[in-house]
């Protein structure tokens, strides 16, 4: 009896704070802290895309695979990929500077292995703002910030950029589009331009030329 007395307000309390959820450890929070995440403020999908905090080193940065579907855990060792920025985009439109036309797709841009990874990765970081299907218009973010202009990156303006040059606004960005370099791989890269390769082929524009 005296046992079953004891366990009745423990019970009890478990109940109420199973129902309570985490609201009473929140409370304490605001009371320390001065803020509650109840009432942070929410941001729309890529309402404030921001890059890696400078001075860090991403995943992707400098610890280079030897092959496409490895991962490199030692050293930063591997292929040589050569060194560039958003400077390196200007020089020629579509094209690049000498750093970016230097490169070579290193994976097969007909390959179902890669057209299905680039398409993985397309729909993971791509589609929010291109659409499923490469037209702007039908981007995921359109109708909630219809002033922001998304590339067609399926038109014919784009067809018409170089594999090399679509693999370096993937790695540092242009304009409004953030760097992707430190989220997407060095061959991952190079199966996303791939896959907008084959969006561009399905809505009637041929690319203008892989590794010419």
């Amino acid at each position: 009896m005296r046992r079953s007395r004891f366990m009745r307000p423990v019970v009890a309390g478990l109940a109420v704070m199973t129902l309570a959820g985490c609201k009473p450890l929140d409370d304490g929070l605001v009371a320390i802290f001065g803020r509650s995440m109840r009432d942070s403020r929410s941001f729309d999908p890529y309402e404030n895309p921001r890059p890696a905090p400078v001075g860090s080193v991403a995943f992707a940065a400098g610890n280079y695979p030897a092959e496409d579907g490895h991962v490199n855990l030692g050293q930063p060792e591997g292929v040589a990929i050569p060194y560039f920025t958003q400077m390196d985009l200007g020089p020629q439109i579509g094209v690049g500077g000498p750093a970016i036309q230097g490169m070579m797709n290193p994976t097969d841009p007909t390959a179902a292995a890669s057209l299905a990874r680039g398409e993985e990765l397309y729909m993971r970081f791509c589609v929010v703002c291109h659409g499923p299907d490469g037209v702007g218009a039908n981007a995921y973010i359109a109708d909630k910030h219809v002033l922001l202009p998304a590339y067609n990156v399926s038109g014919a303006q784009v067809s018409a950029y170089t594999d090399q040059y679509l693999y370096a606004m993937i790695r540092v960005g242009r304009g409004l589009m953030p760097e992707y370099g430190s989220r997407i791989s060095h061959f991952d890269r190079w199966h996303v331009v791939n896959y907008v390769r084959q969006l561009q082929s399905q809505a009637g524009n041929a690319a203008a030329g892989g590794d010419e």
